[in-house]
C-alpha cells in the first residue's frame, strides 16, 4: 500500500512541475508560435506578390491611390455602407487572406503583417488597418492608420510602442513597394479624440495606435510618422529576402526534445524506484 502512495505522489510531483513550467512558458511558447505564423503570413505574401503580372501590380497600386482621393474631402469614413465596405477589402488585395503588407518597427524589433480591417481576429495575432482611414500606400494628403495591441500574453505585436522617440523611423511594404517614416509627433488622448489622425492637405502622414496605460487601457497612444526618402533607395524587396528567424524555428524543436527527456526521465525514476523494492523484498528474505 506505501508503494502505491509514493508512486501517486511522484506522479502528482512531476504532474505539477509540468503544470508550473507550462504556465511560466506560455507567454514564451506563444509569442514565438505568433512570430513564426507572422513570418509564414510575410513569406506567402511576397510570394503571391512576386507571382503577379506587372499590369495586375500597377492596377492594385493605382486603384489604392484613387481610392485614398476621397478621403482629402470626406474625412475619415467612420460609418461605411456594406458596398463601401467591399470596395475596401477589395483594395491591395493579393489573396483571400485580407494581408495587404508588412510593417517593420527596427528600433524595437518587430515586423508584422498587416491586414485590412481592426477585427478581433486580426488584433490578436497581427496589425490591422483602421478602415475609413487612407490605404498605407502613402502619396500627398493621406493620413493612413495602424492598430495593434499591447500586453497580450500571446503576442508581442505594440507592446513596445512607448519606446520610439521622435526621429525614430518605421518601414511599411505594400506590394514590393517600401514606404519609410519618422516619428514627428507622439500623442496620447481619450478614445474619442480624432483630431490627431485627420488629413492634413500635402502631407503624407502615417500613425500606429495603440492602447495605454499598459493593461489598463483607458486612452490611446498615437505615434505619428511623415514620410521620409527610404534609406536604401527605391530598391524592391523580393519574397527570398524576408526569411525565418531561426529563434522561432528553436522552440518547435526544443520544446519535443524536452518532452522527450522529460518521458525517459520519469520511465528511468519509475525502473529505479522499482529495481529498489525488488532488491528491499530480497534483503526481506534474507
Amino acid at each position: 500500500m506505501k508503494n502505491k502512495i509514493d508512486k501517486l505522489i511522484t506522479h502528482f510531483l512531476v504532474a505539477i512541475i509540468l503544470i508550473g513550467i507550462g504556465f511560466l512558458a506560455y507567454p514564451s511558447i506563444s509569442d514565438y508560435w505568433n512570430s513564426f505564423h507572422q513570418s509564414r503570413a510575410i513569406m506567402n505574401y511576397q510570394e503571391n506578390v512576386s507571382n503577379m503580372d506587372t499590369s495586375e501590380y500597377k492596377r492594385l497600386l493605382e486603384s489604392a491611390s484613387v481610392y485614398n482621393e476621397q478621403f482629402l474631402d470626406a474625412g475619415i469614413l467612420w460609418k461605411m455602407t456594406d458596398q463601401q465596405k467591399e470596395r475596401y477589402h477589395n483594395e491591395l488585395s493579393v489573396d483571400e487572406t485580407g494581408n495587404m503588407g508588412f510593417l517593420t518597427i527596427p528600433k524595437i524589433k518587430v515586423t508584422l503583417p498587416i491586414y485590412h480591417g481592426t477585427s478581433e481576429d486580426v488584433l490578436q495575432t497581427s496589425i490591422g488597418h483602421l478602415e475609413g482611414t487612407s490605404l498605407p500606400v502613402g502619396g500627398d494628403s493621406t493620413h493612413s492608420v495602424l492598430s495593434g495591441h499591447r500586453g497580450l500574453p500571446s503576442a508581442r505585436l505594440f507592446s513596445d510602442l512607448d519606446k520610439l522617440k521622435e526621429g525614430d523611423r518605421w518601414t511599411v511594404n505594400i506590394l514590393n513597394e517600401t514606404y519609410t517614416y519618422e516619428v514627428d509627433q507622439i500623442r496620447i488622448v481619450e478614445p474619442k479624440d480624432l483630431s490627431n489622425i485627420q488629413i492634413e492637405e500635402g502631407k503624407d502622414y502615417q500613425t500606429l495606435l495603440t492602447c495605454t496605460p499598459y493593461g489598463v487601457n483607458t486612452h490611446r497612444l498615437l505615434v505619428r510618422g511623415h514620410r521620409v526618402a527610404n534609406e536604401n533607395g527605391e530598391a524592391l524587396v523580393l519574397a527570398d529576402a524576408i526569411q525565418i528567424e531561426p529563434i522561432y524555428i528553436m522552440p518547435f524543436i526544443a520544446i519535443p526534445v524536452l518532452g522527450i527527456l522529460l518521458i525517459v526521465f520519469i520511465n528511468k525514476t519509475n525502473q529505479d524506484y522499482k529495481r529498489k523494492q525488488v532488491l528491499k523484498q530480497y534483503k526481506r528474505k534474507d
